[in-house]
């Protein structure tokens, strides 16, 4: 039989709802799949396991939220010999999953990856650090990491609209940043930046209309807002307009990009749902595709070139 491993975070939103482990045996069994389940304790423990599993194992199923598919992925782009992923959303929010076409229940969303394709697809890097679908910076990102997890448990997605609220203010910080695109330097104040590659971002469906998985690329939005009022603008045209049509919005499609701060910054970026904490002021964005993911079939054509 083939192998498969089941990286599982139990502190994800939808694990608590599984009682038993019994039918992810009995569905990958039926796929032609010796299953093991293990479970992280820590932070960092999905990038360590999937970096200790043996080149033979077929198949590695990432159970969890996007911090626990980004663990994985960077594990996985660590070894010599790439495994296979197969993205099972159990957090709550799962912008990966949502964009690949998956649904809120975990055994058929199981079922419907394993009836999909293994295909290549782009991993982005900020500097040396590998994220699967965005990495961003400005005002109220940290709801992402920083929202309570006992909220989290309790509300869901509604637990990161709390936290927010309960950091608003009227006043948006920005940054005076020199970014290098197309070996042409340019200057400006921005107070929100997107380093993407996903059609989905916290929670916001269709965010890009034409984002592609293998077109070794990855979309750059600059958003230059000064108050609450423009905030809140921008968030109504992001739900109802394709991002690059957006006025006040630099946007680009590119597979490198640097940025350097012309001072400290004010928070930390935000990657695949979880902090970057650093002290550098210089950032270098790129891409490669290095590893294969299991898709659905129903999304390939519309998210692959390929």
């Amino acid at each position: 039989m083939k192998k498969c491993t089941i990286i599982m975070n139990p502190e994800s939103g939808k694990k608590k709802k599984i009682k038993t482990y019994e039918e992810f045996y009995d569905i990958l069994r039926k796929y032609g799949y010796d299953t093991e389940i293990i479970l992280t304790k820590a932070k960092g423990d999905a990038e360590r396991i999937i970096q200790s599993l043996d080149n033979d194992v077929d198949l590695v199923v990432s159970g969890g939220g996007d911090g626990t598919l980004n663990e994985i992925v960077t594990g996985n782009m660590k070894r010599q010999k790439k495994l296979i992923i197969a993205p099972l959303p159990l957090g709550s929010t799962n912008d990966v999953g949502t964009m690949y076409g998956l649904n809120k229940s975990v055994y058929e969303n199981l079922e419907i990856l394993l009836q999909g394709k293994a295909k290549k697809v782009d991993i982005c890097y900020i500097n040396d650090n590998p994220f699967v679908y965005v990495a961003c910076l400005g005002d109220y990102i940290d709801m992402a990491y920083n929202t309570p997890r006992s909220l989290k448990k309790k509300y869901g997605k509604v637990a990161y609209l709390l936290y927010g609220l309960s950091k608003f203010r009227l006043k948006i910080n920005n940054y005076n940043i020199k970014y290098k695109i197309n070996n042409e330097e340019f200057f400006g104040t921005y107070s929100f930046i997107f380093i993407s590659n996903s059609s989905r971002i916290a929670g916001q469906p269709d965010v890009y209309y034409d984002v592609k998985l293998d077109d070794n690329r990855f979309e750059v939005a600059l958003a230059n807002v000064k108050n609450y009022r423009e905030l809140s603008r921008l968030l109504v045209l992001i739900s109802t307009v394709d991002v690059k049509n957006i006025p006040n919005v630099t946007y680009y499609q590119t597979n490198h990009f640097e940025i350097d701060f012309l001072s400290p910054l004010k928070s930390s970026w935000c990657i695949d749902g979880e902090e970057y904490k650093t002290e550098s002021t210089h950032f270098e964005f790129r891409v490669e595709q290095g590893m294969k993911m299991l898709i659905p079939e129903k999304s390939i054509n519309k998210l692959f070139e390929e």
